[in-house]
């Protein structure tokens, strides 16, 4: 990783790692195409000159350059100042304080990190402007497709025949000439009559036990398309949303296109993925994937069988393989995320928060990825960072008060979420010992 900081501002982040070629994503600044370089900011204020080019390698990813020039295959340790001049550069306060308190509580030299502190005090937090060739408006995909493969459309479902109705009715009207819709159906009862009546070319299959993992893997061994389009049942999507990922993967040469998803008609989307850039993430609700990716590396691991981040363990594993994986902002999808069925009747929503005060926190399956994949010790710098927020509820996740107020909860229930911890990290070893249940393709 490029900043040393990176450790405990993101530690679990798909661009730590190296991919297993040896080289990380992060680009060589003397090999960016001019056209890139000269939007990027450069600053001259890091004390070393390797600082100002990781900078700008960062900047680059995060702005939206997805070519396929030289990367490193390394970072050197750069001076302590410039680490914290990064950290102020693009996170918040909040999080450069955190990292001076992780720094000086792990026994770091307290003179170095100090004046590490407080000669970056007057740096600004930069915000991030997307590259004019990554914004849609940069991108030429109005064109023709040069090439319409078949599709094959996976629809996992769980007692939402309701919204099941308008999750086909959208597909029906498509303007993508060749795709096929496989749903493999867990509802009880099964209810069969209501397939009828579609101009589809639909495929339904009943599964009775109830396992999401199980029947996206079961739907890709059936499916004939060269891409496979995953699809939540609770979502609505435009006309144009598979001619959108086909474009995409097409535009990109990618394997991989992550579409976006909105909670609100007509709502913006969000900044972050306004633009075409290089994904860190995998929604299984809304992403188009070659079908040679799952040849390559096989099926989702079906560990996290009712529990999370099973789409977000599979996003990994393709990018450590080298798999280009692109976050579009064009496949867009109404996510309706409703109370009931699907994922809500086979555990929790949420990856952190708990049913009670005796289940583990997080679910054992988040932490069966962050140590494989990572270690225990970033496991543990994860849990740090994201455990004391998750003390409010879900509907407070975007009060910056309310999470505060859930920090200072946290130590006071402190043997309580200790408790819930270990046993989460007891479960998850559990899991690790097993090793991954992933079939091949």
């Amino acid at each position: 990783m490029p900043f040393t900081f990176l450790k405990y501002l993101q530690p679990t982040h798909y661009f730590r790692l190296s991919r297993l070629a040896g080289t990380y994503i992060y680009p060589k600044v003397t090999a960016l195409p001019v056209s890139v370089s000269t939007q990027l900011v450069h600053d001259s204020n890091y004390t070393s000159a390797l600082a100002q080019d990781y900078d700008l390698s960062w900047q680059a990813i995060h702005c939206g350059y997805i070519g396929n020039c030289e990367t490193y295959t390394n970072f050197d340790t750069l001076p302590v100042v410039d680490n914290y001049r990064f950290a102020r550069k693009y996170f918040s306060v909040f999080w450069v304080c955190y990292v001076l308190v992780m720094r000086l509580v792990t026994l770091h030299n307290p003179i170095s990190e100090w004046r590490g502190f407080w000669q970056t005090r007057q740096v600004k937090r930069l915000q991030l402007q997307p590259l004019q060739e990554s914004t849609p408006q940069g991108m030429p995909l109005d064109q023709p497709l040069s090439e319409t493969p078949k599709v094959s459309v996976i629809i996992p479902t769980l007692n939402r025949y309701r919204y099941l109705k308008d999750v086909l009715a959208d597909l029906g009207q498509q303007d993508y000439p060749d795709v096929e819709v496989l749903v493999v159906d867990q509802s009880d009862p099964f209810q069969a009559d209501f397939y009828t009546g579609y101009r589809l070319d639909l495929q339904v299959q009943q599964q009775t036990e109830k396992a999401l993992w199980l029947a996206r893997n079961t739907a890709i061994k059936q499916a004939k398309g060269d891409y496979l389009l995953f699809f939540d049942d609770d979502s609505r999507v435009g006309t144009d949303w598979i001619s959108k990922h086909v474009a995409c993967i097409q535009e990109f040469r990618a394997d991989i296109s992550s579409g976006v998803s909105i909670s609100q008609v007509g709502a913006k989307t969000p900044a972050d993925y306004a633009y075409f850039k290089v994904s860190a993430q995998l929604d299984t609700g809304n992403a188009l994937i070659h079908k040679r990716v799952f040849e390559s590396i096989g099926l989702y691991d079906r560990q996290f069988e009712k529990q999370r981040m099973g789409d977000g363990e599979y996003g990994l594993r393709a990018y450590l393989h080298g798999f280009k994986n692109v976050s579009n902002p064009l496949a867009k999808r109404l996510h309706l995320k409703v109370g009931s069925g699907g994922l809500r009747d086979m555990g929790q929503w949420d990856a952190y928060r708990t049913p009670s005060l005796l289940d583990p926190r997080p679910v054992p399956s988040v932490l069966y990825l962050f140590r494989k994949y990572y270690g225990n010790a970033a496991a543990r710098l994860a849990l740090l960072k994201t455990v004391p927020f998750s003390i409010m509820p879900y509907r407070f996740k975007r009060s910056k008060p309310m999470m505060l107020v859930g920090v200072l909860l946290s130590v006071v229930l402190a043997p309580v979420v200790c408790y819930q911890v270990w046993k989460s990290w007891r479960k998850s070893s559990v899991m690790l010992r097993e090793g991954a249940l992933v079939d091949g393709c």
